[in-house]
Order: C-alpha cells, then sequence, then structure tokens
C-alpha cells in the first residue's frame, strides 16, 4: 500500500493525459501523479519514434492492447481490430500523425446542445491555438497557434501523386483549401502532421517529457489501474497493479484520461452507471448513469487502391530488402522514406446536397498498403482511404464481469442505419469519380480494390462489410451534457462525474459527438479546456468567422 497523498492522479498517460500533467503541474506546487498501464515511450524505439514504421506497432502486443469488437451484426459478424497505444503518448505514440481539427460546425454542433454553451467553436478555438506550434501557417493568422508545446509540420506533398490527385478532385468539382485547420476545412490539400524534422512529436513528448522533468509530477508506468476508492459518492483515491502487487494511493482529484474504452470501463467496475447492467455482473450500483459505455462513435473507412502506370510511388520502399538503408538513412539524417508518415494530404467534401459540412474524409497515400503493413501486389500503386465522418451510427462499452482484467464488451454496430448505408455508398462512387478524372490518367493503372468486379449499391455495401476497417477513433461513450441529459457522464463546466465528487473525466469519451476528422486534435483542444475547468479559470471565446456552405450559397445568390 503507498501511503503517498497527490493532489491529482490521472489515469492513463496517453494523449489527453499527457496534456493534463503538464498543464495541472504548472505552477509547481500541486503534485500529480500519473499511471499508466503500458511502458514508456523510449526514445530510441525506431518503431514510435519513425514516422514510416507507423504499420509495426498495430497488433504488437508490446505497443497495442489489440481491442478487437464484437462480432458486428451488420458486417457478416466480423469482429473489427481495434489498436490502441500500450505506451506514454497512448495512441498518440502508434498513430497515423495526422493532425486535423475537425470542422467549426462540429463545435458548434456540440454548443447548441443544452448547457454545451461554452463548448462551441468561439470557445474551443484558443485551445487549439494554445497547444499548436503551427510551423506552416501565417505569423498573423487568427485561426492558428505558434507558441504552443505541439509542434506541427505541413506535409510537403511533392510526390507527384498528390499534385495529380488534387487536380483530379478539382476537375470533379471540389475546392482546394489552403488549410483544413483554417478558415475553410473543406476542399483539399496537404495536411498538418504531428511530426518534426523527420521524427513523431507525440503528446508524450510534447507535453508529458517536459512536465516530468518537475519535481511535482510523477509517473509510474506498468501500473494497471484496477478500480477507484470512494468514501459515499466521493473519490478518495484508485487501486492498481504493479510488479505483481497490489496498490492503493490516496489523491485529492481523480481524472480519468483512459479513452473511450477504459474510461467507461473504470467507471462501471466503479458502480457508476446502467443499475440493471451492473447488477447483472455482480457491482453494486453507487451511481446511476445509464449513458457511461452508451453513445459509442466511431469512423469506418475503406482503402481505394490502384495500380500505378508510372514508377513515381513509395511502393518500392515496401520490399524487405530496401527496409535497412531506409531505416540506416533516417537514422543518419532522420530523411528519407522512413521521415514521412505518408499522410501528407487529403480533403473533405459532402457526398450529398442533404448535409451542411464535409461528411467525407480522404487521406491520399502515394503506396499501396494497409494499416497492418500488407501491401498489394504492384510494382508501383497509390490509394485513398475514405469513410463517413459523421455516421449516425451508435454503439456500446459494456463490462462482461467485475474482473477489471477482462475485456468489455464493445459493438460499434458498423453499417446499422439506412444513412450510413447510403452514405458508403456515396463514398465509394465520389472516391471512384475523382480517381478517374483526366489529372490522374497517367498514373491510373487501374482499379486494385475494390476492382471492376464490385458495381452495384449491394456489391459496394457487401464489400465495405467484409473490407472495411476502424480509422481508430472511438470516442463519446462518457458524453459531456447537463444532468437532466439522460445519457450524460460529465458535467461540461466542470469535467465532474455526475453525482460524484472529485471524479472527472478528460478524454475522448467525453465527447458528445466525434468529430469530422481524425480525433487526435480534439482530444487534446478537450484536454487544455479540461485543465482550464478544473483550475477553475477559462480562456476568452474568439468569435472568429469560419466557412459554411450553406451561407456562401446563399451571398453568392
Amino acid at each position: 500500500m503507498t501511503a503517498k497523498h497527490y493532489d491529482y492522479i490521472i489515469v492513463g498517460g496517453g494523449s489527453a493525459g499527457s496534456v493534463l500533467a503538464d498543464r495541472l503541474s504548472a505552477d509547481g506546487d500541486r503534485t500529480v501523479l500519473v499511471l499508466e498501464a503500458g511502458r514508456s515511450d523510449y526514445p530510441w524505439d525506431l518503431f514510435i519514434q519513425m514516422p514510416a514504421a507507423l504499420t509495426f506497432p498495430s497488433g504488437n502486443p508490446l505497443y497495442d492492447w489489440r481491442y478487437e469488437s464484437d462480432p458486428e451484426p451488420f458486417m457478416g459478424g466480423r469482429r473489427v481490430a481495434h489498436a490502441r497505444g500500450k505506451v506514454l503518448g497512448g495512441s498518440s505514440s502508434i498513430n497515423g500523425m495526422i493532425f486535423q481539427r475537425g470542422n467549426p460546425l462540429d463545435y458548434e454542433r456540440w454548443g447548441a446542445d443544452a448547457g454545451m454553451e461554452s463548448w462551441d467553436f468561439a470557445h474551443c478555438l484558443p485551445y487549439f491555438k494554445r497547444m499548436e506550434n503551427a510551423l506552416a501557417a501565417a505569423p498573423d493568422d487568427p485561426y492558428r497557434g505558434h507558441d504552443g508545446p505541439l509542434i506541427l509540420e505541413r506535409g510537403p506533398a511533392t510526390n507527384p501523386l498528390f499534385q495529380a490527385f488534387f487536380d483530379a478532385a478539382v476537375e470533379a468539382g471540389y475546392p482546394r483549401t489552403d488549410d483544413v485547420n483554417g478558415y475553410r476545412q473543406e476542399g483539399f490539400g496537404p495536411f498538418d502532421r504531428n511530426v518534426h524534422r523527420g521524427e513523431r512529436y507525440s503528446a508524450s513528448r510534447g507535453y508529458l517529457r517536459p512536465a516530468r522533468k518537475r519535481g511535482n509530477v510523477t509517473v509510474q508506468t506498468l501500473a494497471y489501474v484496477t478500480g477507484i476508492e470512494f468514501a459515499g459518492t466521493r473519490a478518495t483515491g484508485v487501486t492498481y497493479r504493479r510488479g505483481g502487487q497490489n496498490h492503493t494511493v490516496g489523491g485529492g482529484e481523480i481524472i480519468l484520461c483512459g479513452g473511450a474504452f477504459n474510461t467507461p470501463q473504470l467507471l462501471q467496475l466503479a458502480g457508476i452507471g446502467d443499475p440493471d447492467h451492473l447488477r447483472s455482473v455482480g457491482i453494486a450500483p453507487r451511481v446511476e448513469l445509464p449513458g457511461v459505455g452508451e453513445n459509442l462513435q466511431d469512423h469506418l473507412e475503406v482503402y481505394i487502391q490502384h495500380a500505378c502506370l508510372q514508377p513515381v510511388s513509395q511502393q518500392p520502399s515496401l520490399d524487405l530488402w530496401r527496409m535497412p538503408f531506409i531505416g540506416l538513412e533516417w537514422l543518419l539524417g532522420r530523411k528519407g522514406p522512413a521521415a514521412t508518415n505518408h499522410f501528407e494530404g487529403g480533403g473533405f467534401v459532402r457526398s450529398n446536397d442533404d448535409v451542411d459540412y464535409p461528411n467525407l474524409m480522404y487521406h491520399f497515400l502515394p503506396v499501396a498498403v494497409r494499416y497492418d503493413g500488407k501491401k498489394a501486389d504492384v510494382k508501383h500503386g497509390f490509394q485513398v482511404h475514405v469513410g463517413p465522418m459523421y455516421s449516425d451510427v451508435r454503439g456500446h462499452l459494456k463490462i462482461r464481469s467485475k474482473d477489471p482484467m477482462a475485456r468489455p464488451s464493445i459493438l460499434f454496430n458498423y453499417l446499422s442505419t439506412e444513412n450510413d448505408r447510403r452514405e458508403w455508398i456515396e463514398a465509394v462512387n465520389v472516391s471512384r469519380e475523382i480517381l478517374r478524372q483526366p489529372a490522374m490518367a497517367p498514373f491510373n493503372g487501374g482499379e486494385i480494390s475494390p476492382g471492376a468486379s464490385v458495381t452495384t449499391d449491394q456489391e459496394i455495401l457487401d464489400w465495405v462489410a467484409r473490407d472495411a476497417e476502424t480509422a481508430l477513433h472511438p470516442s463519446c461513450t462518457a458524453k459531456m451534457g447537463p444532468a437532466s441529459d439522460p445519457l450524460a457522464v460529465v458535467d461540461p463546466l466542470t469535467m465532474k462525474v455526475h453525482g460524484t465528487e472529485g471524479l472527472r473525466v478528460a478524454d475522448a469519451s467525453a465527447m458528445p459527438y466525434v468529430t469530422n476528422g481524425n480525433i487526435f486534435a480534439p482530444v487534446m483542444m478537450l484536454a487544455e479546456k479540461a485543465a482550464d475547468l478544473i483550475l477553475g479559470r477559462a480562456l476568452p471565446a474568439e468569435p472568429e468567422p469560419f466557412y459554411r456552405h450553406r451561407h456562401q450559397i446563399k451571398e453568392a445568390s
């Protein structure tokens, strides 16, 4: 048993936990303990620090918790694998390093819900700016930050396939945009990345490593939190396993940063959730919050792969015999194919006239390869990743027993709604329309996947059900909202768990709706704002204008 008491105990040293550890310890007075169930993100670990090595940690038990869904009923009973970071920095230490804030209208949607007014875009923008050092943005850009701890580089996108893809999108009737994180998200162009000088720039590197140099921050790795200690409804500490032994440590505030899977799991283990479900697994209910584990959201995506007619793709870099030489080039100068995440550009479009802002996201790659490293059988190739961004599909997470080591039941219900299925058909058709434009003709050697045999709506849906993978954006399982909201778990003004004291949530689970794009940046913003709420302060809102398709149409007419 550990006798020491901390002002703050942060459960999870991932993206959000890294931010909280840094911001809450900044004054040097408050003591902070970070408990991370995974191991350290060692600076010498090439699979973490080398951007192009991102395919290696996924599925590797040294880096990945290797979650998977229950059999998905609308995907032929497939279990969908979900990689989650098992190291400091969490998934920011193993992800694709794409930095996308989402669309400003995402936060207008958040702020439109009762009690969520302080989470609209004007209130979130200053926290995006506070965390950024956006190297490609102009110094006077009112949408971007330049002094934050997270260094962002713009993808060079100099491979001729990128320019051809951007030109093809314009030929298909879609716009270019200068910055998907600026005034206008909609359109195509280079992406920001948390890559700096050829190395991954994770949340741990930007926030946690500097915080650990302070004498008031303690980080314990390989510390698996098994429960929350309570006195009535006040959280007073946590229990955890480390080195084969059980420990208990006290805290003035317990802040859950375990993400969309681990945070609701811990809440349910503590008796916070739907009472009927808790009783069914032998847990006495402590606080009735039926929304815990509900409202699960994610992005599903497919790879549309093509052979490339010209020898300009990065496909040869996947040859095993080349990898030692590519790795040596990176080791000696942080240069070459290993120094990029390859996700250097893409775009956002509206697939139909019914949506107010983009519902499809594109990542373009000058190589044809899956997340697990399996490459297409071509000498040269390219691909786009595409999927709907704000699907109306909802899933859930439920613990199976009171054993904290047991994996929970996770069900996403992908493809379960008519609207989701419609948008998937549109996603594939829009992608094919772009890729068959004249700008791509000099490079287009034909579609490899899904291939010419997939043409009808039903064939497209069958292919998606067989082949789609998660984009790894699980979220929303402990959503923010007022106590009057039957599914709300977290008070949006304090980040406290409703019905408790001394217990807060600040991670992807607190999002009410998944955002439009990769969710690393929104989670970091949420954690930045949560830190201020915990400390009883707030940055002033910045009501900057942003692109609204409906408004632009009205003004043009």
